[in-house]
């Protein structure tokens, strides 16, 4: 079933946005989804403009290439994922040396409990002066 005269219209328009680099709706990638977005058809009545899809494939024939903002938005990603492998680094770092401070303060704890406990009464804590006096 061919597609009607409107529709064929919406998607040589499209087309020419797309082969122009000046999409509306997309992000500007030349597939045949992008041309489905692009024209604001489903990716169905792509498929059943047969005329269109031929001037499409004979076009587009060459692999497709990412858009300049594709190749800046695919570098911010890469770098991003760099500046969170690092961050997620230093946290592992950080959070080993705070168990390793938790250790050694619940030890201190558990000793300072024994010497109070051996003490006892027996002995008074020596009292610092105060600087007023």
């Amino acid at each position: 079933m061919p597609v009607s005269a409107a529709t064929e219209t919406k998607l040589r328009g499209a087309m020419a946005r797309l082969l122009a680099g000046e999409p509306l709706h997309t992000d500007g990638a030349l597939t045949k989804e992008n041309l489905a977005r692009e024209a604001k058809v489903s990716h169905a009545t792509v498929h059943r403009a047969q005329d269109i899809l031929a001037e499409w494939d004979a076009k587009v024939a060459r692999p497709v290439l990412r858009t300049p903002g594709e190749v800046q938005r695919d570098e911010t990603i890469a770098d991003l994922r760099g500046q969170l492998r690092d961050a997620k680094a230093q946290v592992t770092e950080v959070q080993g040396k705070l168990d390793a401070l938790a250790t050694v303060a619940a030890n201190l704890y558990a000793e300072n409990l024994a010497l109070k406990k051996k003490l006892g009464s027996r002995q008074r804590l020596a009292v610092i002066p105060s600087r007023d006096g």
